[in-house]
């Protein structure tokens, strides 16, 4: 073979190399999932916390995406807005915005409550991001005026800003004792099962929502 042919053999196989390799393959969609506890996986492995047991769910039905868990267990949403920036990076197409929970427990004001999740939609959507935002309901035990506040906020927010909601993050799971820890606040694994399977259809309508927009 003559060094004329070696070489156009060499740069064909250097070529064939390149294709195949991880760095030429197509990067999946980056979904963050920022949120408390019941986004980060409180007293679970780390495959059966909500952002894993989503990926996987997707997965099922052949829609490859990586789900990042950004949750912080006991995570307000004034806690979620401070850490935004550096937990939601520049390579985001989408975010699953799931806070309120522990402000709702402590008694916080709903108007810090409501400001705070503003000014995380506001910064995402000023970013091109996509959201999806989990509504919380307020313990029954906190009062009525709190409980309407956490039911008029999420719709209200969502509409502000174009996001897609979620009405109640822990529908059908909160108040079922077979799917709660002994706490009686965080999901089993089944409770998560529980949780994927009613927030898929919305996860689905948020992945084509970020890839009409990307």
């Amino acid at each position: 073979m003559t060094p004329v042919l070696r070489f156009m053999f060499a740069a064909a196989a250097f070529g064939l190399a390149l294709a195949a390799s991880p760095a030429s393959a197509e990067r999946l969609l980056k979904i963050v999932a920022f949120g408390d506890s019941l986004t980060a996986g409180y007293g679970l492995p780390a495959n059966e916390a909500f952002p894993a047991k989503l990926q996987q769910a997707l997965a099922g039905k052949g829609i490859k995406v990586d789900i990042v868990n950004a949750g912080v267990s006991g995570d307000t949403t004034s806690g979620g807005l401070a850490r935004l920036d550096w937990s939601v990076p520049a390579d985001t197409a989408a975010v699953i915005l799931e806070l309120g929970a522990n402000d709702a427990m402590r008694g916080v004001d709903p108007a810090v409550t409501r400001k705070a999740l503003d000014e995380i939609l506001q910064r995402l959507k000023q970013r091109g991001i996509p959201v999806l935002l989990c509504g919380m309901y307020a313990p029954p035990n906190m009062g009525d005026e709190l409980g309407q506040a956490y039911r008029d906020m999420y719709p209200a927010l969502a509409q502000r800003y174009g996001a897609i909601l979620y009405p109640f993050f822990l529908d059908q799971v909160a108040g079922h004792g077979e799917l709660n820890q002994a706490d009686g606040i965080h999901p089993t694994a089944k409770g998560v099962d529980r949780v994927v399977e009613g927030i898929l259809p919305k996860v689905e309508e948020l992945i084509a929502k970020a890839k009409a927009g990307s």
